[in-house]
């Protein structure tokens, strides 16, 4: 990897708006800013101001005024990358964002690689890997809840739990380490019985960021929610309820629906990703066995399922809602499910009141009038587990954490059974070494250029 070459890129968004900000980062960004800079004052020079200042001037091609722009100084190693950085402010044409990258690259810039602004930023120590990850994951957040935790790992939250136990645990490998030096002598500098108790310490932060992950994965990509039930009792008209908008084509006519549609929304800061699905029956139509093949396929890929029954069936003991409803409890066991019953502004009070006494976990709205569809609003946020999101807990949503976070928890476990079965230190240290080599990789203490590459190949250029 270049690192010592200075990169130029468009850190905004890509397209014509108001304004747009071209980043320079190196040892040579304040060099060739200022050859291309015209200060409304006379003779101010680029390299003479303070870090973290701005200046009104033009920049220039040669003798050629391209745009009035307003240039902010960073100087190293107070800056995003550690490095000296440039911003340009410009106004935002494409065709002014394009001649100012090209005159820096003409001045001896070159393009950024996506993410390299970042990258840079990590390597000069501004930020360890998992906040650089995060910078990713804050830039894509659509919702308040994916937004807040990308926020608390972008602060440190998750990598200072991870540093904590990694320092307590070098601290008690070193011990481990140097009883090898006097390994004829039989000695012990680590106590076996506060190693013991910070291996269990470790396993069960450990456990506690794993379990975690369920919950992160889904607030980060969205919470997938499947509205199933038999053909015409509404789930399209919910979907498009729920929406606001006709995402689903709505007809009287039984299996409308032949394939998933999907679309998301955000409730009360999270976002869900709910799923209409072919109705659940008995057919001999090629094409709707498949969607119904398919609506099992994504009720097992849902966190929550709204199971749609139709209220003007006066009783729903003679239908085959039952079968079908234990039929998916039996199958899916450990999902939310949620009994909605559809059509209530076509039952009367008694027969809704019979109903409810039937079935007391039901739901009634009018999917049609929008009739209590904020009570099932109000169901989902009450069913999904965030938790921990509310007690400001550290959450793990990227799955390379997860993966070295549970390599970690195996290696630890081995040396918890070292202890217990008074294994000697050196095969002991063995562990403690590969415990310590999955908790780098979360923090970046061990890197290579493939792991650098694979993660920051995900990021926009610019940033």
């Amino acid at each position: 990897m270049i690192l010592k070459d200075t990169i130029v890129a468009l850190a905004t968004a890509s397209g014509v708006g108001a304004i747009a900000v071209v980043r320079l980062s190196g040892p040579a960004a304040l060099t060739i800013a200022n050859d291309c800079f015209s200060s409304i004052k006379a003779h101010k020079s680029l390299l003479d101001q303070k870090s973290h200042t701005l200046h009104l001037g033009h920049f220039m091609a040669d003798k050629r005024v391209i745009d009035q722009v307003l240039i902010s100084v960073f100087k190293n190693p107070h800056s995003y990358t550690g490095e000296d950085t440039i911003e340009i402010s410009c106004h935002g044409s494409l065709y002014i964002q394009q001649e100012i990258i090209q005159v820096l690259l003409q001045k001896g810039a070159r393009m950024a690689d996506p993410g390299e602004f970042t990258l840079r930023a990590f390597i000069n120590g501004k930020l360890d890997l998992s906040q650089a990850e995060a910078v990713a994951d804050l830039i894509s957040s659509d919702s308040e809840a994916s937004h807040q935790i990308a926020m608390q790992q972008m602060r440190g939250g998750f990598s200072n739990e991870i540093q904590l136990l990694r320092d307590q645990l070098i601290n008690f490998a070193s011990l481990i380490e140097l009883e090898l030096d006097f390994a004829e002598e039989d000695v012990e500098f680590a106590d076996r019985t506060e190693f013991k108790k910070l291996v269990a310490r470790i396993q069960m932060v450990l456990k506690r960021l794993i379990d975690s992950f369920a919950v992160g994965n889904v607030i980060k990509n969205g919470i997938p929610v499947a509205i199933v039930g038999e053909p015409n009792v509404g789930k399209s008209t919910l979907l498009n309820s729920l929406l606001n908008e006709e995402r689903a084509i709505v007809s009287d006519i039984a299996g409308t629906t032949r394939d998933t549609i999907e679309d998301e929304m955000i409730i009360d800061g999270v976002s869900y990703r709910f799923i209409d699905t072919a109705g659940i029956r008995e057919t001999e139509d090629v094409v709707e066995s498949i969607g119904i093949q398919k609506t099992f396929e994504k009720i097992s890929q849902a966190q929550v399922v709204i199971y749609l029954v139709d209220l003007t069936k006066h009783s729903l003991q003679n239908t085959k809602y039952q079968t079908e409803l234990e039929s998916i409890k039996n199958k899916f066991p450990l999902k939310q499910l949620i009994v909605i019953g559809n059509k209530a502004d076509k039952v009367n009070k008694e027969t809704l009141q019979q109903l409810t006494n039937e079935i007391p976990e039901l739901i009634s709205i009018s999917a049609k009038s929008k009739e209590g569809v904020e009570h099932l609003t109000n169901e989902l946020t009450k069913r999904v587990n965030i938790g921990a999101l509310n007690n400001q807990d550290t959450i793990v949503t990227n799955s390379r954490h997860y993966d070295a976070l549970l390599k970690a928890l195996n290696e630890i476990n081995k040396v918890d059974e070292a202890i217990l079965n008074q294994v000697s230190s050196d095969l002991m240290a063995i562990d403690i070494r590969e415990t310590l080599y999955y908790f780098g990789l979360i923090t970046g203490e061990v890197t290579n250029d493939d792991l650098l590459g694979n993660i920051f190949a995900n990021f926009c250029i610019g940033k």
